[in-house]
Order: C-alpha cells, then sequence, then structure tokens
C-alpha cells in the first residue's frame, strides 16, 4: 500500500529544516498556515507534516475518493472538490474550516498542472480568511522520478531532506482582481526560487 511505503520511507530520512522562522512567524502572529507547495513533493511533505489536522482538497472522482481515504492515516482531513469540478464548494466548505481554527495545504499547481505552475486557489483562501500562505519545499538529495506529469519525487530511503520554508504571504480581503494576480505571481516566484535554493543544497551535498 501506498500508505505502507511512505511510512516505510519516512522513518529513514534524514530531515533539516530552512526557514522555521517563517512558520513560527505565522503562529506568533494567532495565524493559521495554507501550506503551499508543488505536486511532486507531495511523498515527503506528507509525512514530515503528518497528525498536524492539515485539511487538504481531492478531487471528486474515485481517485479522490482514494486519496481522501489514504491520508486520513497520515492526519490529514479532506474537503472533495477540485479547480474543474466542484471548486467553490471546496473552496467555501476550507473557509469554513480555516474559521474553525484547521490549516490548510494546497498543491498550488495540481491536481493536473501544468507543471510549477501556481494557480489562484490557495490565494483565494487567503484572501477569504485572512490567513497567509506558506510556501516551501521539500529537496531529497537522492530520489527516484516517476513519469508522472508532476514527474513525483519518491525519496530514496535514509536520503537527507531539506525542508525549506519561504517567507509567509498575506493578501488583503479587499484585494482586487489586478492585486490578487500579483500575489499568485509572488507565490510563483517565492516557490521558484525555494526549488533554486533546494537544488543548489542537493548539490553542496555531494
Amino acid at each position: 500500500r501506498s500508505s505502507d511505503l511512505i511510512t516505510f520511507i519516512g522513518k529513514t530520512l534524514k530531515y533539516e529544516t530552512e526557514g522555521w522562522e517563517n512558520f513560527e512567524a505565522i503562529e506568533n502572529a494567532g495565524k493559521i498556515p495554507i501550506y503551499s507547495f508543488w505536486h511532486n513533493r507531495i511523498f515527503a511533505g506528507t509525512y514530515f507534516f503528518r497528525n498536524r489536522g492539515i485539511v487538504v482538497i481531492t478531487s471528486q472522482s474515485f481517485d479522490g475518493e482514494y486519496i481522501a481515504r489514504f491520508i486520513q492515516r497520515f492526519g490529514y482531513g479532506a474537503v472533495r472538490g477540485s479547480s474543474t469540478r466542484g471548486g467553490i464548494g471546496a473552496l467555501v466548505e476550507m473557509i469554513r474550516l480555516m474559521k474553525q481554527g484547521l490549516p490548510m495545504g494546497f498543491t498550488v499547481d495540481g491536481p493536473k498542472g501544468p507543471r510549477y505552475v501556481a494557480k489562484s486557489g490557495a490565494c483565494l483562501l487567503a484572501k477569504k480568511t485572512g490567513n497567509p500562505l506558506m510556501p516551501f519545499v521539500i529537496e531529497c538529495e537522492d530520489y527516484w522520478t516517476l513519469k508522472s506529469w508532476d514527474r513525483l519525487q519518491i525519496p530514496k530511503p535514509f536520503t537527507k531532506a531539506n525542508l525549506i520554508i519561504g517567507e509567509p504571504i498575506f493578501i488583503e480581503s479587499r484585494a482586487r482582481d489586478k492585486e490578487l494576480e500579483a500575489k499568485i505571481v509572488e507565490l510563483q516566484t517565492s516557490l521558484d526560487e525555494l526549488v533554486l535554493r533546494g537544488e543548489k543544497w542537493r548539490t553542496d551535498q555531494s
């Protein structure tokens, strides 16, 4: 099972962190993070952030039902919907859950890409709730790459994994469309920079 594989490999990973103060700054401000990351880093991220009550969006398809049940084993909640079907209803539900104090997680280029291109969902949630985006990347020193649309990374057992957290991104509730677009670009830029930092870290390990 996929959950067994994540648990088996996850337990062996040697995690490092950069930018943890950015996570603490969100908590110290009395806010709740919207975890924002690229889809192909979901394997290592699922294990590292387990059992924190994070709620993620999954599709309304059969695959989405499987994923919803699967991630619950790691202490995640699920809202059913996607950017193409049921997206508005899912956003409303996520807003409701954030008001109850639950953090949210977004693969910002999911569910089907294009790879490394940020979409608007996480930014809309930040605007509606007043909670900040927390962009992050997990870079593994050694991993397998699948031939999926996102080129999913599967860490190899006992490898190093570096969690790099960027500065939080706040979006005002009165932000207009042009300002919202600028924030999507800011999120894109932040994640691009985090990927480059991760790649440099990975090169420095060899």
